[in-house]
Formats: C-alpha cells, structure tokens, sequence
C-alpha cells in the first residue's frame, strides 16, 4: 500500500511539472495587465520562466508604503506611494547581494540588497496620488526617504534612485 501511494504522489508530481501546474500553484499569479517591471536572477516566486512579472495592480496589492520627502529632481515636498523594496524581494524571495536595477532606456544602476530595510526605499508607482507616466519619471521610480536622514542625501543614494525602472536582476 505504501509504495502504492508513493508511486501515485510520484506520477502526480510529474504531471504537474509537465503541464505546468506545479509551477502555478507556487509561484506567483500571472499579470493580466501591462508588464511594468520584471524580476530575475536568484528568486524563488515566479510567474514566467526565470522571472517574476508584474503589472500595476500587482504592485498595488502589496503593502503600500509612503514617503513624503523633497528631491532633487521636484520642486517642494512630494508624496510618493509604492511598495518598499525589501516588501518586494520578499515576496519574490529574492537571494543576493546586489541588485542589478535597469530603467527603461537602458540606464543602470547596482543597488545593495543592505539598502532594502524598513526604513529604506520604496519602488515608486503614485506621485502626489496620480499613477507616474514616462513623463513623469514613471511608470516606477526607487525612492529613498531623503527628508528623514542626512544619509539618504548623498551622491550615492542619488545615483540608486533609479526612475522609469523596469527590470531587477538579483545578483549574488
């Protein structure tokens, strides 16, 4: 009997993988929508091969977290909506050191995964509670709360907020 139910578990974990289903059934849901902003590299949680794909409302449906902070690419205080970046890699299950963060013209930039925490910095969707459009650094902007600490207004944290972001590759 055992062995029995042994082989059927075997056979049902073959057809799962072959089908496709096991995959779905562990990995995240498929975007309906507008891709906005790919993951790869070493993630756990995917929903196309080797990525992670996700359109605005999945986004959204993470925990939204604010920041209210000048820039230095706006003028005067702006509120920023998005889910913050440690929220994200979580949710992939993301395992690395850095974070290769590539924007829609290609622009890149390294992000230390020591800079997704609590009170770090957010990926960005809303800016004053209206979606971001390309033209408004959008449709995703990484964004460090640079009104809270001196340590997020240097050359450094500048150059990781990285706007128009579309892909994330987690590196070792």
């Amino acid at each position: 009997m055992y062995r029995l139910k042994t082989l059927c578990v075997a056979v049902m974990a073959t057809l799962m993988t072959l089908t496709g289903h096991a995959a779905r059934a562990e990995g995240l849901p498929a975007p309906t929508g507008e891709v906005i902003l790919t993951v790869t590299g070493n993630i756990t949680q995917t929903n196309a091969p080797d990525a992670a794909q996700f359109d605005l409302e999945m986004l959204q449906a993470l925990d939204a977290s604010e920041i209210v902070t000048d820039t230095i690419w706006t003028e005067g205080e702006q509120v920023f909506v998005g889910v913050r970046l440690n929220t994200l890699l979580e949710h992939v299950g993301a395992q690395g050191e850095t974070l290769a963060a590539v924007a829609i013209n290609d622009y890149a930039v390294e992000i230390p995964v020591s800079d997704a925490t609590d009170d770090g910095p957010i990926v960005a969707y809303a800016l004053n509670g209206n979606a971001m459009h390309r033209r408004e650094k959008g449709p995703l902007w990484v964004i460090y709360p640079y009104a809270a600490s001196n340590k997020f207004r240097s050359e450094v944290i500048y150059s990781r907020s990285i706007w128009q972001l579309d892909r994330i590759d987690v590196k070792q």
